[in-house]
């Protein structure tokens, strides 16, 4: 009898610490939501400074229509990771985790964080800038889409659970995305729409499976050493790899090592593309975090918030601190963001266990 008694103890004490781990997950991969609406704001806001007010400027330098549009994205976004990787490297130093962070990289958990790094650092914000350029701003919610992809990569690669209930805890979380997205869409259709919307989804399905694997990843190694990992990999790749190809495609290499000379040296900007790569940094190591704790799909979903905290960031950054117009948010994006958090609920927990909870005391 007493015997049973402990077992049921022992079972409920189990019970309590993995509900705890849950909830703890949830609330960093929420987090991690928040400072990506940061990190976008503070990016937008250094690409309107220095050097970069006279690339986007009446006379654009000089630059041609597709060094503007390309090029100067990948910049901002290469910028940006490795200011990013700088900072998770500093905080590995601090953490005393620099010389982990330098023998993980070529171990196999080093190698899918790497993997995953290259898909959704380069890749995917390629695809984003180019399906922004082509389409306009219905590619958010279409890159919103990405939780929904990374729960079902994660069912189909690690048989993470993807019952009934959180697949529709992730559509509300995706239509609050979709309500959100269709207050900027308006006016005539860009040129090329129709393939901008396809880039997106290339967009969406990279950090889908970046979600996924980096779950995977981080389950195996410390979340801090893996986004040190992520970070430079996504940083050191865009300099070296999509900075040069870009600047090829839009005429000479030596056009990238300029632009890329003037970014890094323009002191007004690279003060918020400091804050925006401590944002992204502290964003992406939280989304990894949340993801290894609580799994891709509740994870991710979390995480999906960003299509409410990028333009209320934005708002709040840009148009009510710095006085810019057009930043403001319509009475849809607050409904949409009420269903968002519904929709999180859902996925996180049945919302009859609250009511079930009363009835028992």
């Amino acid at each position: 009898m007493e015997n049973n008694k402990a077992n049921e103890s022992a079972v409920a004490a189990k019970k309590k610490l993995s509900s705890q781990f849950l909830r703890k997950g949830i609330t960093i991969a929420l987090f991690s939501g928040l400072m990506y609406g940061f990190y976008s704001a503070f990016l937008t806001l250094g690409m309107t400074k220095g050097v970069w007010s006279d690339w986007y400027g009446i006379n654009s330098a000089g630059l041609s229509a597709f060094a503007i549009t390309y090029l100067l994205g990948a910049l901002g976004s290469a910028v940006n990771d490795t200011l990013s990787a700088v900072w998770a490297m500093l905080y590995a130093g601090v953490k005393g985790k620099f010389g982990d962070f330098l023998r993980c990289i070529n171990t196999t958990p080093g190698r899918v964080m790497i993997l995953a790094a290259l898909i959704g650092g380069p890749i995917s914000s390629t695809a984003y800038v180019v399906g922004l350029q082509m389409a306009g701003s219905i590619v958010i919610p279409i890159t919103a889409l990405c939780p929904a992809i990374g729960a079902i990569l994660g069912r189909i690669l690690f048989k993470q659970e993807l019952n009934k209930r959180i697949i529709v805890g992730i559509a509300i979380c995706v239509i609050a995305s979709f309500m959100i997205g269709s207050t900027s869409i308006g006016g005539d259709a860009p040129k090329g729409m129709f393939m901008g919307i396809c880039i997106a989804f290339i967009a969406a399905l990279g950090w889908g499976f970046e979600g996924c694997v980096a779950g995977y990843g981080t389950s195996m190694i410390d979340s801090e050493i893996g986004i040190t990992i992520r970070q430079a990999t996504a940083g050191l790749s865009n300099l070296i790899i999509l900075i040069p190809i870009l600047g090829m495609m839009a005429g000479s290499v030596n056009i990238s090592t300029q632009l890329a000379t003037a970014a890094f040296t323009s002191g007004s900007a690279m003060i918020w593309f400091a804050a925006s790569g401590l944002c992204a940094f502290v964003s992406y190591m939280m989304w990894y975090k949340g993801n290894s704790m609580c799994g891709a799909a509740l994870g991710m979903a979390c995480n999906g918030t960003y299509s409410f905290w990028g333009p209320f960031c934005c708002w709040i950054v840009l148009g009510v601190f710095c006085g810019i117009e057009g930043w403001s948010l319509p009475p849809i994006a607050w409904v949409a963001a009420v269903l968002m958090i519904v929709g999180i609920l859902v996925i996180s927990m049945n919302p009859l266990d609250l009511f079930r909870k009363k009835e028992g005391n």
